[in-house]
């Protein structure tokens, strides 16, 4: 190799890094502007950066900015250019939303986007803000955007459990990853305490609320934490892409990854344990390599098994692991620490001997003079390694094998036959041309056979070329001293020869394993893209796998409850082991950490949205069995095979649940036009039934008592159907979204009496206590439709309870939602149906003498959603009745007019939000 080989680029890696740029340059760039929680400033930052390219003469849109209400972040955005939102009706209401299309018309040089995990209202051409973003810089627009640290995809979770609020809107890593720039804003917890008692990130009643549950200085130090990590992440990140892309070879000490290397002895255990401590005290990744040469791969079973138990334990302690076959141990561990960015590579005291390290330098001294970058941290032997002995078990399985005897053997006698085949040819052959033969004898002995023996075919084909052909004949003498010379090469070519040809060999079967992985890979999922059903994934999954692994598969699919369904005619599986891989999402039985006794591996079929099954097999492999799901090569072989069965199961599932929500939804269609049609052609004659019944109870001269009776009989009947029939009219509106939402500001005490005095015939036989909060804020919301809520509540509680009953509504601020609650203390819901009597034509009891059709909760229930609100029914408990909440979003009320001017203005702003 020459000295500057190390720093020559690869081709490939070239190639495809100019198709990059080519790709990115007809890309805009995306800016990110990142903070641990709203009020750090931000969007405050975003308009500044743009106010100064304005001023440069850049080309600029504001697309879309939420102040929030904040005075200094409002006037960073006068005299920026603002494109008009488009105005979208949704559910009777008319919201606001970025105007992509007119984006893209005007076609700007930089658009500014705050909150980029916003999701849009329905009816906009994407669902979420980052896919408009898609879309621009798709069009090479660069876009400046903002987000918070708990909007991640991957930390919603963690900001959840932290602060105990799970935010709806997030956005995927793989975005915020892709950004071209992240800048991290970022200010100390109380100085965001303080700005946010000052009213720089909230309104006052909001801010105190914020206050008590998410701004509390220990949910504000920890989300600082997470974002000063995350940023770090995505730094380090471009600190390796900087490396590749200007083909970088020294390792650049930002990070503190570790590299541990397994070697055959015993020692490996030692090292892994190490290294995990290790790198448990500095807060690091690790990996764990080892380097398979073609001597190693003829090591015994046994020290075989152990390698893979060591990779096995990296793997389980947090390392990622890999097995790397090359020739030459030190150079494929400095590459891999290069092409990883490693600093420290942990090794264990060599067991080599005084000859051994004589005859070739310890793969660790080679380390430091291919890499003196590097750091090299040798790890000392446990005691019972200290003196370096045979491992127990070894001496059984020894290269002293027949099979290694025999590869000697015929080696040797190749040579020598090679040699004697040669005699007859003397006479008509120089000398120079049977030292050929030997060669060539020595060439295919190393191809066959492999390094060792072609060695020894060297040295016979040597000594039987001196011995047979040299002068004096039949003799070891030399008599001339070019002889020797003549021997020397002959040795060393012979050496050299057949150390290439038997490498050159080793590397050609582990490229045809790649080639014959990668070739089954793109068969089966090839094979996947076209199905249908589900029983063809069982029948391709389970061919490709035994020809693959040669192991008997079988999958396992679960049922409406969840429960995995044995195969009939498979093996004897074990449906515990299985359910149990399935419920965990963790692979069971051989070759695992649980129940390694069972014969089977049960792997979980983990697609994007939940596991979709199990996958059984059944190594064939006898002795050696379930030892090929040690070598990681061959479990994320394994895995992958497993990743796309379970992506073809979600895309057939997901083909049946499409076609029966589509089915579902033409049945609906059709059910709301027949109502529709049917409640407007009985409305009319009903409300002149109901006239009639009036006129008749009115009638002169005045009616007798029995027929008075039937006539106010018949007024009630025909208002009651009235009223079914506008319920059913009703639903078919809201559904076909033709309500109009009237939003007000307007307190809930009104609706609530007005509610009270409407259902007053029904409430007649029970008791009603209001229990509503002194301090309920104003609520945005269409007071005639809330009333016609509370009405259904209240007579469905009259309804459902026994005469005599209390029922009670309640109302407080609970979050940032205003909760109303409907109780009474009656029998309350049947168990299992809190979520069911939500549904058209449900209700609370499937067989009764009560009237009713079952619309009313449903009626509410598409009422209280179209104010974005949402309803429920609690869980009976005993003692208890039932009790039906639905919440509205508080929002922020407008300010009441200022009477008099102060001087506030004259007050110090502060810091900008």
């Amino acid at each position: 190799m020459l000295p500057n080989d190390s720093q020559r680029p690869d081709p490939d890696a070239l190639l495809a890094q100019v198709q990059a740029q080519e790709k990115k340059a007809a890309r805009g760039r995306l800016r990110i502007y990142f903070g641990a929680s709203a009020g750090v400033g931000k969007t405050y930052a975003m308009l500044a950066a743009a106010r100064k390219l304005l001023a440069d003469g850049q080309d600029l849109l504001v697309g879309v900015v939420e102040t929030h209400g904040r005075q200094d972040t409002a006037a960073q955005l006068d005299g920026l250019p603002v494109l008009p939102l488009k105005a979208i009706e949704y559910r009777g209401k008319t919201l606001y939303e970025f105007d992509l299309d007119e984006a893209l018309r005007r076609a700007p040089a930089l658009i500014l986007m705050d909150e980029l995990a916003h999701s849009n209202v329905a009816g906009s051409r994407h669902p979420k803000r980052w896919q408009d973003v898609e879309e621009l810089l798709a069009a090479g627009i660069d876009v400046l955007s903002t987000v918070n640290v708990q909007h991640l995809e991957s930390l919603n979770d963690v900001v959840g459990g932290i602060t105990g609020v799970r935010v709806a809107e997030t956005l995927p890593d793989t975005v915020f990853d892709r950004a071209d720039e992240v800048v991290l804003v970022d200010i100390p917890a109380d100085e965001l305490l303080r700005r946010l008692k000052q009213g720089k990130v909230y309104q006052p009643l909001q801010a105190e609320r914020a206050s008590q549950h998410f701004f509390r200085k220990g949910n504000l130090i920890a989300l600082r934490e997470l974002a000063l990590r995350r940023t770090a992440d995505r730094v380090q990140d471009d600190v390796q892409a900087y490396r590749v892309e200007k083909s970088i070879n020294p390792v650049w000490k930002t990070g503190a990854a570790l590299l541990a290397c397994v070697g055959p002895h015993a020692g490996g255990e030692h090292v892994i344990r190490s290294t995990a401590r290790l790198a448990s005290q500095l807060n690091a990744e690790w990996h764990a390599l080892y380097v398979e040469t073609p001597r190693l791969q003829r090591l015994p079973a046994s020290q075989r098994e152990r390698i893979l138990k060591t990779l096995k334990l990296a793997q389980d302690l947090g390392a990622r692991t890999a097995i790397v076959p090359s020739a030459d141990i030190a150079g494929a561990v400095v590459e891999y620490a290069r092409s990883a960015n490693i600093s420290k590579v942990i090794v264990g005291r060599g067991h080599a001997g005084a000859l051994a390290r004589l005859w070739h330098a310890p793969p660790a001294a080679r380390m430091a003079s291919l890499a003196p970058d590097i750091d090299l941290i040798e790890v000392g032997l446990p005691p019972a390694d200290a003196a370096p002995r045979r491992a127990a078990g070894d001496d059984a399985e020894t290269p002293r094998r027949p099979s290694r005897h025999w590869r000697y053997i015929l080696a040797g006698g190749a040579s020598l036959g090679t040699a004697l085949a040669s005699v007859p040819l003397q006479p008509y052959l120089d000398l120079a041309n049977i030292a050929m033969l030997s060669l060539l004898t020595v060439v295919l002995v190393a191809v066959r056979l492999g390094r060792g023996p072609a060695a020894l075919a060297s040295l016979v084909g040597v000594a039987c070329f001196d011995f047979i052909f040299v002068p004096p004949r039949f003799s070891f003498a030399v008599g001339d001293f070019q002889y020797v010379i003549t021997f020397g090469v002959m040795l060393a070519v012979g050496l050299i020869t057949g150390h290439l040809t038997a490498g050159l060999r080793f590397q050609a079967r582990v490229a045809s394993h790649r080639e014959a992985r990668a070739r089954a890979l793109y068969e089966f999922s090839r094979e996947l893209s076209g199905v249908l059903q589900t029983e063809q994934i069982f029948d391709i999954t389970k061919s490709a796998i035994e020809r693959a692994f040669r192991a008997r598969a079988t999958l396992l699919l679960p049922d409406d409850e969840g429960s995995l369904q044995a195969t009939n005619g498979g093996e004897p599986l074990d449906i515990g082991i299985a359910q149990w891989a399935f419920d965990h999402a963790q692979a069971a039985g051989t070759g695992t950490d649980t129940l390694p006794a069972s014969p089977i591996f049960y792997l979980p079929l983990i697609a994007p949205m939940r596991t979709r099954g199990v996958l059984a097999l059944l190594p064939l492999d006898g002795a050696q069995r379930g030892r090929w799901l040690l070598v990681p090569e061959q479990r994320q072989h394994l895995d992958t095979f497993a990743a796309l069965a379970a992506i073809a199961l979600e895309r057939v599932h997901y083909i049946d649940v499409a076609q029966g929500a589509l089915l579902q939804m033409e049945s609906e269609r059709l059910r709301n036009s027949l109502l529709a049609a049917l409640s407007h052609d009985l409305r009319t004659p009903l409300t002149s039934l109901v006239g009639l019944a009036e006129s008749l109870a009115l009638s002169r001269p005045a009616l007798s008592p029995a027929q008075l009776d039937m006539a106010r009989s018949l007024q009630s009947e025909t208002v009651r159907m009235s009223a079914l029939v506008a319920n059913l009219l009703d639903m078919a509106r809201i559904e076909s979204g033709q309500v109009r939402l009237n939003l007000q500001w307007q307190a809930l005490e009104e609706v609530v009496g007005s509610a009270l005095r409407a259902s007053g015939p029904q409430l007649q036989q029970h008791a009603v206590q209001t229990q509503l909060a002194p301090d309920l804020p104003l609520v945005r919301y269409d007071a005639v439709l809330i009333e016609r809520v509370l009405c259904n509540l209240l007579e469905n509680a009259a309804k459902y309870t026994p005469p005599g009953s209390t029922i009670t509504v309640a109302a407080g601020v609970h979050g940032q939602f205003l909760q109303v609650t409907v109780l009474d203390d009656g029998p309350g819901l049947p168990p299992g149906r809190e979520e069911a009597i939500f549904e058209k034509f449900t209700r609370g009891e499937r067989e009764s003498n009560k009237p009713g059709v079952g619309l009313g909760l449903a009626i509410c229930r598409a009422i209280v959603e179209a104010h974005g609100g949402t309803i429920h029914a609690q869980p009976h408990t005993p003692g208890q009745g039932a009790a039906i909440v639905f919440s509205l979003p508080l929002g922020t009320p407008p300010a009441p007019p200022e009477i008099e001017l102060d001087d506030a203005n004259d007050h110090e702003t502060g810091k900008p939000t």
